[in-house]
Formats: structure tokens, C-alpha cells, sequence
């Protein structure tokens, strides 16, 4: 696997402020990597310091092989970077705005009328496409920018809330693009998002920042297990549980709590490991099983433990 980016002890100070604190972490080619953490947590100046907008303090980045302090400029022609605010020329139309980004990237003169219609009609904008941005709505706005980043075809793009502003309908036609980028293409993302939910449907791994510095780097099953021992399982009956079959549900090995709610059956297992003796056991002894469902721990969850464990160790 080809990696994207590599950060090794990575710096930023404002004054007395630390933004970023030691970073490091690498992305593959192809990944949807997340970058996770509440307002102030360094994400936007991790973003400037991988674009070679801002300078570090201390440590390194490589962004595709190239050194964002001294080769900024050619690092930027091959990356899409779209703003929590879109920055546009609201006195230009919107295949004006277009138009000129793609000359800046150095997009071919005679491909650029056809990738400016193309972008226009997907985030359907084709009508609007002589209108100046500035009497644009808020999501429609976002549309625009999301098509400028994309209009010079980088390898690697950074977005920071694609669907911020974006109703239903084109929230999920972003996340569509952003999978078909990835699966389809082999683009590299790095998702800034407070929407978890959205950054657990779409990243292959994430990391959690806060106060400048990483708090956790990994898939979100395998955050969960470095967070907590064992998984529940939820099991549902057909009829209520006989008293004895719970005991002895009770006594397996493995087994270290269970709830009964009517024909509602959790338990806490140890592992994956422990799960066909349990469906076994409740099968040999009568139980009439409809459904077995390990519930996972959610992004969310991850996300606020970790924030919980950071505020405890007061660092």
C-alpha cells in the first residue's frame, strides 16, 4: 500500500498556544481517513500544515512524496481543499468562479468548458450557472466549492464538512461521491467532520484529536477493543427465557453479565470467541432463537469515551 501522507512529530504554535502537538500518523492510498475532534482541537491547522499554507513549528510531513515547506506550491496544483467556509467570488457567476480555478490549477483550456458543465450539472447548478455566487444559498454555495475542489482531478482531497448547509437529498449524494472517489477511483480523503455518524459510514480509519494532540488512531472495531473488554449480545426470542436456561447462561465461561427483558436477551461476552457456545447452549435447552446481533460500539460512543478520558487524566 502506497502511503499519502506521513507525519512525524508534527508542531504548531501560536504564541503560548500549541494548535498541534506532536502529531503523527500516515494515510494510505485510497483511504478515507477522519479527522475527528471538537472546535480547537488543531484539525484546520493540521490541514494548512499537510497543504504547506502554514509552516511547522517542529517535526515533518511528506504529501505525496512531496515536502509541503519547500514545495508547497506544486503540492497544492494536486490537491482538492474544500473550507468549513466556502471561499468564493461571490461577484463572479458560478462558471465564472469555476472557470477561474481551473485556469489557477492549470487545467487544460480546451478540457475546462467540459469538466466546468460536467461538475455544474452534477451538483445541480446548471441553471444557476450565470447567477453570481453571492445571491446563492448556503448549501448551494457548499455545492459550488465542492465542485471547484474537484475540477482539477487531484489525487488527494481534504474536506472539511462536505455536507454542512446540504439537505437530505445532496447530503447523501456528497457521501456517494466521496465513496465512489475512494472505491472507484483511488483517492485519497481526509474527512474533517463533527458529523460521526457520517465518519463512521465512510472512513476506513480515524484519528481523534484534542488541545493539538492525537488521542486515538484506528479503525473504529479496533478502537472499540483497545476502549472496552469483551461485547455485548443482543439475542431475540420467540418466548421469554425458562428461569433454569438463564441460570446456567449465567454460569458459562465467558459470560460476565446478562439483562433479560422479556423475550429481550443481552449478555456481555468476553469475545467472538464465546459466541457459538452461547448459541448453542440456548438452542440444546429449548430456547427458541429469532435473532443474534453483537452490538457494536458506535463512532459516537468511541468519541465521547475518549473525550471522557482525556477531561480524567486532566492533561
Amino acid at each position: 500500500m502506497t502511503i499519502v501522507i506521513e507525519v512525524e512529530q508534527l508542531v504548531r504554535h501560536f504564541g503560548a498556544i500549541r494548535a498541534v502537538d506532536g502529531l503523527g500518523f500516515c494515510v494510505d492510498e485510497g483511504e478515507v481517513f477522519g479527522l475527528l475532534g471538537p472546535n480547537g482541537a488543531g484539525k484546520t491547522t493540521t490541514v494548512r500544515l499537510l497543504n504547506g499554507v502554514l509552516k511547522p513549528s517542529g517535526g515533518r510531513a511528506s504529501v505525496l512524496g512531496l515536502d509541503p515547506v519547500a514545495e508547497g506550491s506544486k503540492l497544492r496544483r494536486q490537491t482538492g481543499v474544500l473550507t468549513e467556509t466556502p471561499c468564493l467570488y461571490e461577484r463572479l457567476t458560478a462558471r465564472e468562479n469555476l472557470a477561474i480555478f481551473g485556469a489557477l490549477y492549470g487545467v487544460p483550456e480546451a478540457d475546462l468548458p467540459r469538466r466546468v458543465d460536467r461538475l455544474l450539472d452534477f451538483f445541480d447548478l446548471s441553471r444557476r450557472a450565470v447567477d453570481k455566487a453571492g445571491g446563492f444559498s448556503k448549501g448551494m454555495k457548499q455545492r459550488l466549492a465542492l465542485a471547484r475542489a474537484l475540477l482539477h482531478e487531484p489525487p488527494l482531497l481534504f474536506l472539511d464538512e462536505p455536507t454542512s448547509g446540504l439537505d437530505p437529498e445532496a447530503a447523501r449524494q456528497v457521501t456517494e461521491l466521496i465513496q465512489q472517489l475512494s472505491r472507484q477511483q483511488g483517492r485519497t480523503i481526509v474527512l474533517c467532520t463533527h458529523n460521526l455518524g457520517e465518519a463512521q459510514r465512510l472512513c476506513t480509519r480515524v484519528a481523534v484529536m484534542d488541545q493539538g494532540r492525537l488521542l486515538a488512531l484506528g479503525a473504529v472495531a479496533q478502537l472499540a477493543r483497545t476502549l472496552w473488554r469483551g461485547l455485548w449480545l443482543e439475542i431475540e426470542l420467540r418466548e421469554p427465557l425458562a428461569g433454569a436456561i438463564g441460570d446456567k447462561l449465567r454460569l458459562m465461561p465467558g459470560v460476565s453479565n446478562m439483562q433479560l427483558d422479556g423475550t429481550q436477551l443481552s449478555l456481555r461476552v468476553e469475545g467472538d470467541e464465546v459466541v457459538p457456545g452461547v448459541v448453542t447452549s440456548l438452542a440444546t435447552q429449548g430456547a427458541q432463537i429469532m435473532r443474534v446481533n453483537p452490538r457494536q460500539h458506535s463512532l459516537e460512543e468511541i468519541y465521547f469515551e475518549l473525550q471522557k478520558q482525556q477531561k480524567e487524566s486532566g492533561s
